[in-house]
């Protein structure tokens, strides 16, 4: 439950971290306020208001009604009227309240029956004090009971808190700004985009979070170029002597030992193509909307129908961002493996809550659980004769997952309906 309730988003708890103890010292402020400060104004003003009356009370008894009625009006803010043969009968009062208890004990100084009533206490408060035979009721103006400065108190309290509410939340979104930009850099970056370097602003703690992965963006891209630089010039250096190779078996007369050398040459040249072709899926392209159903019938296109049986289910028609010809080479790696090792091939494009998915299911010998990982790894080949011109170099895969990896998406492997192996491709939209 607490879970649920506390905020997912860095600012909405800082935001509960600055406004809850606020909260909390308001309503402590305000408690210890309406027990103390409140209840001390309350009891000073009954008392007040009781000593005028009590003056009041003398001079009637003294038969001066015309000048206590004269001084209640303009100098106690009272409205006095008596009324003759009347009676209380029980002093009570159902008002409540800490006005209400400091009246009623400064009342009973008076020494006299009464009663009060605080209901309407905009009108003013109603008390009657039983003079002999005689009622005095006085309507007392609501200022001489209520002071307003104790509440403005509190609301100026509430409206400051409320102020600095969103204050806070101004200032904390301006100092987050520069974590949601490394966020959407850093995905940018994950996704294999030319991300530019991240400004280093706010905080001390932000600043150097966005200087380490300023660091961390060069050493990869130095590393991601060393490696391709090797790649590509081992792959050319090779090919020199594989040509000057191929020059003098022409001159060898062994039939037997010349075809030899050949077939080591050819299956050598087709380890070096795969190398170009895992070289080429680091090389930059543009990205471009790519439409995933178009970009799998391309790749079906060169399958001969006679000798494989393919299904194509399209339950959603899906569009999404990246380099074309990079996806499509990873989708054919994927698809000529599976034409490799079947004749039956399935597949189905549809979208969920992951994003684009691309089943590939085919009829094949599949592959065992626990080699799921290791197919992925370079130049790993379950062909134990690991004979490159059948075109198993242990390079496809690893070229496919590494084309996915950088669209920010997955393949995952498992066990086929068909018998062979199943391969899910996860491609964000």
């Amino acid at each position: 439950m607490l879970k649920k309730i506390i905020p997912s988003t860095l600012i909405g708890r800082s935001i509960i971290i600055i406004f809850v103890p606020i909260i909390v010292l308001v309503l402590l402020t305000s408690i210890v306020f309406y027990q103390t400060s409140w209840n001390i104004i309350s009891k000073r003003l009954a008392e007040s208001v009781v000593a005028d009356i009590n003056v009041l009370v003398k001079l009637i008894d003294d038969d001066l009604v015309l000048y206590a009625r004269d001084i209640a009006k303009k100098d106690f803010k009272m409205n006095i009227t008596i009324e003759k043969n009347g009676l209380i009968k029980s002093s009570f009062s159902d008002n409540r309240g800490i006005l209400s208890k400091r009246l009623e004990q400064s009342l009973k100084n008076l020494n006299r029956p009464f009663i009060y009533d605080l209901s309407n206490l905009e009108k003013g408060a109603l008390i009657t004090v039983q003079l002999n035979d005689q009622l005095l009721i006085i309507n007392v103006n609501k200022d001489r009971l209520y002071s307003e400065t104790a509440f403005v108190f509190l609301l100026w309290m509430f409206f400051a808190s409320l102020i600095l509410l969103f204050t806070s939340y101004f200032l904390m979104s301006r100092q987050l700004k520069p974590l949601k930009r490394l966020s959407i850099i850093a995905e940018t970056f994950g996704r294999g985009l030319d991300a530019p370097e991240i400004r280093t602003a706010g905080a001390y703690e932000i600043r150097q979070t966005s200087q380490a992965f300023n660091q961390m963006r060069t050493r990869i891209k130095r590393f991601l170029k060393q490696r391709t630089d090797m790649l590509a010039g081992v792959s050319h250096d090779l090919r020199t002597p594989l040509t000057r190779m191929k020059l003098q078996i022409s001159l060898i007369k062994d039939l037997k030992a010349k075809s030899e050398l050949e077939l080591d040459i050819n299956e050598m040249t087709a380890m070096l193509d795969s190398y170009v072709s895992f070289v080429k899926t680091e090389s930059q392209e543009t990205i471009e909307i790519i439409n995933i159903n178009d970009l799998i019938k391309e790749c079906l296109k060169n399958l001969d129908k006679k000798y494989y049986t393919i299904e194509l289910d399209e339950l959603d028609l899906i569009q999404t961002s990246g380099r074309p010809i990079q996806l499509k080479r990873a989708f054919q790696n994927i698809i000529d493996n599976s034409k490799r090792y079947g004749n039956k091939i399935n597949i189905c494009v549809f979208l969920n809550e992951n994003g684009c998915n691309v089943d590939i299911s085919d009829n094949g010998k599949g592959i065992p659980k626990e080699k799921y990982e290791e197919v992925f790894k370079p130049f790993f080949t379950l062909d134990p004769s690991r004979n490159k011109l059948k075109g198993d170099s242990g390079l496809g895969l690893t070229i496919s997952r590494d084309i996915v990896r950088s669209h920010g998406g997955e393949i995952k492997l498992d066990k086929s309906e068909l018998g062979g192996l199943k391969l899910t491709v996860l491609l964000p939209i």
